[in-house]
């Protein structure tokens, strides 16, 4: 136990059902304490997120205690201690104290104890191996409080054991360093994470995905991901971005800051790869993205670029044939790009300029709709089928020519000029 407490920075431990919850599980000589990241993060100054619980009760005493205090109490990872008590409505993760008795680099199976020592020695990171007592006062077994204080990520003991415990630990470590770290990372575990790399190629396309999309979420990620390509991790995950650098990333992450856009981690990852489509088509299917986050990154590969001299009449024709999202992602990173490089090139920022004026036209503008359909053309005698549909693209090719100012009378007395030919 340390003399630091959270209690006047963690308003969330005041909740009178979780102190209840806490009670019920401390009660005949058993303990419980909050655990890791809502500890960490309190200390940290942001918002504690999850909140999770550790105690000495095994799983089937941590049910009876929570339903006998009126609490909801669902077994999401019983084989692993892990219950899930609803408590006014928040869902805490409630987990027995363990220690790993085996491991394949993917999976644990676990010994249940009352260690708490060995139940933080077998954590992945110090900053997450804090707990604290019912009344906020913090309990440092491992370090921690040290490392949460110079914002370092350092693995518990010896990082290549704790790597091989679980390989995705070394995306973690990554993640983890985009979002608290400080400075350079952990030397120890950087190495670490350099010779077993390898590992990553165990671990399911899903978490791997997840892991990654959730540090290109972090504020910044730059550094961790310089960092992950000079020790060969973002190479063994993501080769597309190889050869094509990350040097995007910089000005797309100063752009957003800059100019309010909201923090996108597929715009981020777009910024680092080739906009080739077939092969971000292959890359969704070996990481398993969503058919939505495929489908963007797909339609921003395959939209053409624009210059930034363009004009918005240009701009709305080249969006109604290709589609709205692919532009904007397009546009966004052009402009990033220009601005980063208008601190030292007078002629960025022209073309700057250029591309935040289309931005700001595409941001305001409504995809038109074509004012004609078939029926329109069966009215004046234009028989359905294929020389019906020859005439309709013809139509709003004329459309999109005039800058979608043809109104549906103009057109129709254009379709009388084409009937006539269609007819002969």
């Amino acid at each position: 136990m340390t003399s630091i407490s959270i209690a006047d920075k963690a308003p969330w431990l005041a909740a009178p059902a979780l102190q209840r919850l806490l009670g019920l599980l401390s009660e005949g000589g058993e303990e419980a304490r909050i655990a890791g990241g809502a500890i960490r993060n309190t200390l940290l100054g942001e918002k504690a997120g999850d909140i999770d619980i550790a105690t000495t009760c095994v799983p089937d005493e941590i049910v009876a205690r929570a339903e006998r205090g009126g609490f909801k109490a669902v077994p999401t990872g019983y084989e692993h201690g892990t219950i899930t008590v609803i408590a006014e409505a928040v869902a805490y993760e409630v987990t027995t104290l363990r220690a790993d008795i085996e491991t394949d680099g993917r999976r644990a199976t676990v010994r249940f104890g009352r260690d708490w020592q060995a139940d933080a020695e077998r954590r992945d990171f110090t900053m997450n191996a804090l707990y604290a007592d019912a009344a906020g006062r913090v309990v440092d077994l491992i370090g921690g409080l040290a490392d949460v204080d110079s914002r370092t990520v350092r693995f518990i003991g010896d990082a290549e054991a704790r790597i091989r415990e679980d390989y995705l630990r070394i995306l973690r470590f990554f993640r983890f360093f985009a979002r608290y770290g400080s400075g350079r990372p952990d030397a120890a575990g950087l190495k670490a994470c350099a010779r077993l790399k390898q590992g990553l190629d165990t671990l399911s396309a899903e978490r791997v995905w997840s892991e990654l999309k959730r540090l290109l979420a972090a504020d910044d990620p730059s550094r961790a991901l310089l960092w992950m390509r000079q020790a060969g991790v973002l190479t063994a995950i993501l080769p597309e971005s190889e050869k094509w650098g990350i040097d995007a990333i910089h000005g797309l992450v100063q752009a957003e800051r800059e100019l309010a856009w909201p923090s996108d981690p597929l715009l981020r990852l777009a910024a680092i790869i080739p906009p080739d489509a077939p092969r971000i088509a292959a890359l969704a299917q070996r990481l398993k993205l969503s058919n939505g986050e495929r489908d963007r990154l797909v339609a921003w590969a395959a939209t053409p670029q624009i210059g930034h001299t363009a004009s918005e009449t240009e701009l709305a024709r080249l969006a109604y044939r290709a589609g709205r999202a692919g532009f904007d992602d397009r546009l966004r990173l052009a402009l990033a790009s220009a601005r980063a490089r208008a601190v030292t090139d007078d002629t960025a920022m022209i073309e700057a300029g250029g591309y935040y004026r289309l931005k700001k036209f595409l941001d305001g503008w409504t995809m038109p709709e074509f004012p004609v359909g078939g029926a329109d053309l069966i009215a004046i005698g234009i028989p359905a089928g294929p020389k019906m549909g020859n005439a309709l693209r013809d139509l709003e090719e004329i459309w999109i020519d005039s800058g979608f100012s043809l109104d549906r009378a103009e057109l129709l007395a254009r379709a009388e000029e084409l009937k006539r030919t269609i007819l002969s």
